[in-house]
């Protein structure tokens, strides 16, 4: 039975603004910085936390008040960070010199960088990775999932000392369950208690999905505003990723209300979706060090990729199942014979997958029955409503009189349906039927007092969390999704059933059947592997770990490329996707705004799926092993991959590095270097040579023919030219238009802090020589004195305009963009020949988007006029 929340309920607490409360517990603290590092906003706690005499003021540089070395550990955790849902953790870094050691977590939003600290533990501060192993190795031999929820909620209370651990799951009406429990024995017990799902609010819910720990260390506790509480525009701050944001009251209120001091929440998320929960209560104030909260956190992943591991082999062995269901139909109703006739024949087989007491069948008019089902009169009157509902899909409901008023007179034999359609006629389906069944739920408290109104109208938690036993009557068992995906197989092998009795389809019907076992079987191999490969991922990775963090980001690299890889190999159902994809994922993720240090040349081929994801890991393992110790880790190296095709028609990956710091033959070998070079030997039999040169490392690949295809028409033949182009002087000049920058740029911009800051980005994006101008007078003697190729033009300059700048630059054929912060800028844009703009502020990965605009419009210009470029 769903239980359904009140209209006051939903009003109250699904549209609490919890990811936007202002302040954060007290035992850490917070500072948000613009993108130039300079502080805009921080939590009152920020002096006590950092042992410095007064908090720091906004507007102040960051590098004023943290370490050379913190801020050299911050920027470099921020590059790693891939999306704005990722958290980079640090442990045991010294931000103010003499004030101890700190854990930080940093994470962007909305452009902006927020940085959390808390005292570092350093008596509890161990390397925490050795605990990961031994505990995914127990889980791993557990093959049913109420043991695996109980051996979990064990080992995290042993792990973490709270006074109870439970595994909460939730149902398909959103209410949750506790299926596991850990606790103290003086502790009254909630194993098998339900809550409502207005107990965890919709938006508290999308919450977890991305941040999947959530701790209060003391419920009592006094948060910590944050100044000031608002960001520019009076827009409110985002804390979603927040790892110490304050709770709302009423949460704080629920935990009261049952006697806790103390939570720790870590979040199982199964494709995508939210599962459930570990969720651990204490009852006295505790909090546990930052790095084992990461232990858990770990811990949780590893849970919900063994838990769904789990899950999916069960469903295999339902489809599996539901095939040889699919195997005896068509063998016993090979001869022709209608279903209708064969219908016990149909119940009884059915029987033994998805528990039933009666049967319907309707096929072209003809109703037939059996069992504890409705009369033909009975279904007749309701037959038109279930038509009219156009449903496409099985779909159960433990009430059919619930729906639909005409199924009352038989609710007492058949109170539950499985509805299964099964040709395009919408007349057309199977019903099964289910008998009522008088039975209680166990809820934390009464659900309809989830919610109870004070003395001043306002809503609370309930204050009662006591066992209260509901009494459901007029209602089925449940339908399980497993019911309901075997049903969805059983109403495609009824569609084919229905089209075999015409002879047209009989071969059609033959091929369709061959079709689908394959696929599961291919599917079952498909699964197995990848789950295989994750876990010697993790499994291997460990071993190159030096502590948590480098744990984490090694693992979440290596899992990210085999992510990336599947989807585009998975976009056109499992064929050949592009080689140069792989090398654009990755150049995103370690050259934002700096793409022109890496350049790829040669024939655009295609992959097939069988070495796709070989080549993903070492194409990561590669810009990884550059970015980290290659010509990527400095500004001024850069990377060439050139791809051709033999005389035999194998791939050669030819991988040159250059600019870089010197390089050295490394002493040992891990296994990010396993993988390249032995993946493509082993897996493909291929060929991997990689040389240490003291200028740069150097490295050939080779893939074998059978693995690569050609793309297809009109996606072009290279990576420089179209096929049929003889002009080799093009394909040069292309390509160097493609990764070139401006020669000389001019900055005009009146304010010197915005000025310094536009120089230094253009600086860091590879352009060598820039003029900076701060009036009308000086920039237009600068473009006399060196006209620029590109410029970028602050709009005003306060009491002039730069109008006088912007049509001499147009003049002189100039490409330039506008920057401004005034809402006029879209006019301005229009009015004038600026190719782009930049509303303030701005940074350098906006700055890099105007030149890849530069180059865009260069590339242009030398395709309408190629023998002007030439």
């Amino acid at each position: 039975m769903t239980f359904l929340a009140t209209h006051s309920e939903l009003t109250e607490c699904d549209r609490e603004a919890i990811h936007q409360i202002a302040a954060v517990q007290p035992f850490g603290g917070l500072i948000k910085l613009n993108s130039d590092w300079r502080i805009g906003h921080r939590s009152h706690n920020c002096a006590d936390i950092l042992g410095i005499d007064s908090s720091p003021s906004v507007g102040t540089d960051l590098a004023d008040v943290f370490t050379p070395a913190a801020m050299e550990a911050l920027k470099s955790a921020l590059v790693r960070l891939a999306s704005s849902d990722e958290t980079e953790r640090l442990f045991g870094v010294e931000l103010v010199a003499g004030s101890g050691l700190f854990d930080c977590a940093i994470h962007a939003v909305n452009e902006r960088i927020v940085v959390e600290f808390e005292p570092h533990d350093e008596c509890e501060f161990v390397n925490h990775i050795s605990l990961i192993a031994p505990m995914v190795a127990q889980l791993d031999a557990i093959r049913q999932i109420g043991p695996l929820c109980t051996k979990a909620a064990s080992m995290v209370r042993q792990m973490l000392g709270y006074d109870r651990v439970m595994v909460y799951r939730f149902h398909a009406d959103e209410s949750g369950e506790v299926i596991a429990e850990d606790a103290r024995e003086d502790l009254e017990p909630y194993l098998g208690l339900r809550y409502p799902k207005s107990d965890i609010p919709q938006q508290a819910r999308d919450l977890f999905r991305r941040n999947r720990v959530r701790v209060i260390a003391d419920v009592e506790a006094a948060p910590s505003p944050i100044d000031p509480p608002v960001a520019f525009g009076n827009r409110p701050l985002d804390m979603s990723m927040s790892v110490l944001r304050a709770h709302s009251q009423m949460h704080l209120k629920y935990l009261t209300n049952m006697g806790v001091k103390a939570t720790l929440t870590l979040a199982i998320v199964r494709q995508g979706k939210l599962w459930g929960m570990i969720s651990c209560h204490h009852m006295e104030p505790k909090l546990p060090s930052f790095s084992l909260r990461t232990v858990a956190e770990s811990f949780a992943q590893m849970f919900s990729l063994i838990l769904d591991r789990m899950l999916i082999d069960h469903s295999e062995k339902l489809r599996a199942r539901g095939v040889e269901l699919h195997n005896q139909l068509m063998r016993n109703l090979a001869d022709g014979v209608s279903l209708g006739a064969n219908v016990a024949m149909v119940a009884e087989m059915l029987d033994g997958l998805i528990p039933h007491d009666g049967l319907t069948l309707q096929v072209a008019g003809e109703v037939t029955s059996y069992g504890a089902a409705p009369s033909d009169e009975e279904f007749a009157a309701i037959a038109p409503d279930i038509a009219t509902a156009q449903i496409s899909e099985a779909y159960g409901t433990t009430s059919m009189a619930h729906h639909l008023p005409g199924a009352k007179p038989f609710a007492t034999r058949a109170a539950g349906a499985l509805i299964v359609p099964i040709s395009r006629d919408p007349d057309d389906c199977l019903v099964l039927w289910r008998k009522p069944l008088t039975r209680k739920v166990m809820w934390a408290g009464d659900p309809s007092r989830a919610k109870i109104e004070t003395a001043g109208g306002h809503l609370e938690p309930r204050d009662s969390f006591a066992a209260w036993a509901q009494t459901v009557e007029g209602h089925c068992e449940e339908w399980s999704k497993d019911d309901l995906d075997i049903a969805d197989g059983l109403r495609v092998t009824l569609l084919e059933v229905i089209l075999r009795m015409s002879e047209e389809v009989a071969r059609e019907r033959n091929r369709a059947q061959e079709q689908q076992e394959l696929l599961i079987g291919e599917l079952n191999h498909r699964v197995r592997n990848i789950l295989n490969l994750i876990r010697s991922l993790v499994s291997q990775s460990q071993h190159d770990a030096i502590d948590v963090e480098n744990f984490a980001s090694v693992i979440s690299g290596r899992i990210t490329a085999l992510a990336a890889a599947h989807d585009n190999i998975t976009r056109q159902s499992w064929s050949p996707a592009p080689l140069a994809k792989l090398f654009e994922t990755e150049i995103e993720a370690y050259l934002t705004g700096q793409s022109d240090r890496f350049v790829l040349t040669g024939e655009r081929v295609l992959i097939t799926p069988d070495a796709y994801t070989v080549l993903a890991l070492v194409v990561h393992e590669m810009m990884t092993n550059s970015a980290k110790y290659g010509s990527l880790c400095d500004r001024s190296g850069s990377v060439k991959v050139h791809v051709s095709r033999t005389p035999r028609g194998d791939l050669s990956i030819s991988w040159r590095e250059t600019g870089g710091p010197p390089v050295k033959t490394p002493t040992r070998r891990g296994f990010g270097s396993t993988i390249i070079e032995r993946s493509i030997p082993f897996e493909l039999g291929g060929q991997s040579d990689l040389r240490f040169q003291l200028a740069g490392l150097e490295a050939d690949f080779l893939v074998p023919l059978r693995y690569v295809s050609n793309p297809g028409a009109g996606q072009g033949h290279t990576f420089e030219e179209a096929p049929g182009n003889d002009n080799g002087n093009a394909v040069d000049q292309r390509v160097a238009i493609i990764n070139a920058l401006p020669g000389h740029a001019l900055v005009v911009e009146d304010s010197m802090i915005i000025a310094l800051d536009t120089e230094e980005n253009l600086k860091r994006l590879g352009v060598s020589s820039i003029d900076v101008e701060a009036n009308v007078a000086g920039a237009l003697a600068a473009i006399d004195k060196h006209q620029p190729d590109f410029a970028i033009i602050d709009f005003n300059l306060g009491n002039e305009s730069s109008m006088p700048i912007i049509e001499e630059l147009t003049m002189r054929g100039v490409p330039f963009v506008l920057a401004t912060g005034y809402g006029e800028l879209a006019e301005k844009n229009q009015e004038t020949a600026a190719m782009a703009t930049l509303r303030k502020p701005y940074g350098r990965a906006e700055i890099a988007g105007a030149l890849d605009t530069y180059r865009e419009l260069a590339l242009l210009k030398a395709s309408a006029n190629p023998a002007r470029s030439a």
